[in-house]
């Protein structure tokens, strides 16, 4: 039988056309040890601007999640977007699953496509991947914003009571839908105002196409970063961090903004984002946006634009 329509695809489809049309290609890098890794990369890298490499969460590739963000960034930034390990067309062999493999392997992409120096978003799962590369290669990412990513969050704040669920096994089942009920529940608690009434036929279309490949590998990297994790343990980074939170996020409470808040001390910022859940990036993109222009580009000298005359597209 013929496959029917899907929403999904076609949904994946124009969030490609954005991305070029903003003057972004598509790039796979064979890292060389069984890992490969796909990033939306500039056309024409400009020598006079900085670059801004933006990482996603758990959930679909990184379009899906970043493709409000990237017009309006473009202009002031070499944007780059990489896919995470078993997102997109990222993969590895390698049987390593903790945010410390993936910031390794994500500041190895960027050395491939040329880039030495850095600013950093992270979303979500993202946000420790993030916190990850800031920590590893302190010389080389300049600026940090970390979006509702509970880095600070340690393995005994499921069993105090902290999350909305018991277990990781629990977190999982959400997180990775399988089926629209869970479907349902992740929206639920993503989101402040959640949709209603989405139809159940969108909600399979979704899995099928975002939630299913890979869901052994992702379940991985969602148990590595609660196993054995403590306060304690976490580094505290010295670059410049910017922190945002949706008030009402339900998967990392806001309890743990004002910790990592306290973690980081003077060297942070903390932005609370009022009416918002974890999905700060859907619900309040032009909020959001507000944040990473006064941190990110209000600071930056003005530039003329001058292309380094390594075209990559």
């Amino acid at each position: 039988m013929a496959k029917c329509f899907s929403f999904t695809a076609t949904r994946d489809w124009c969030f490609r056309y954005t991305f070029s049309n903003a003057g972004l290609r598509s790039t796979t890098t064979d890292l060389g040890d069984g890992t490969v890794m796909h990033v939306w990369a500039p056309k024409a890298h400009i020598k006079s601007k900085p670059t801004l490499v933006l990482i996603h969460g758990i959930g679909a590739n990184a379009m899906w999640q970043w493709s409000d963000f990237i017009s309006p960034l473009m202009s002031r930034f070499n944007v780059y977007v990489p896919d995470l390990l078993f997102f997109g067309d990222s993969y590895t062999t390698r049987p390593e699953r903790s945010e410390q493999f993936q910031a390794q392997c994500v500041m190895r992409v960027m050395e491939a496509h040329g880039v030495t120096v850095m600013n950093v978003v992270g979303i979500s799962y993202g946000g420790f991947v993030s916190y990850s590369m800031a920590a590893q290669f302190k010389e080389r990412v300049e600026k940090l914003v970390l979006c509702c990513a509970g880095v600070c969050l340690e393995e005994k704040d499921m069993d105090e009571g902290m999350f909305k669920v018991k277990n990781v096994d629990e977190a999982v089942s959400i997180l990775l839908p399988q089926n629209p009920e869970k479907m349902r529940e992740l929206l639920k608690t993503s989101f402040y105002k959640p949709a209603k009434r989405v139809p159940t036929c969108f909600l399979n279309d979704f899995i099928n196409e975002m939630c299913i490949e890979y869901f052994q590998e992702r379940k991985e990297l969602i148990q590595a970063l609660h196993k054995d994790r403590k306060l304690s343990d976490l580094p505290k980074i010295t670059q410049p961090t910017l922190i945002i939170w949706g008030e009402h996020d339900q998967i990392f409470p806001l309890e743990l903004a004002h910790r990592l808040k306290r973690h980081l001390g003077d060297n942070a910022e903390l932005a609370i984002i009022k009416n918002a859940g974890h999905a700060i990036n859907v619900e309040k993109p032009k909020e959001l946006h507000k944040h990473f222009k006064s941190f990110l580009i209000d600071s930056l000298p003005h530039t003329v634009n001058q292309s380094n005359g390594c075209k990559t597209d």
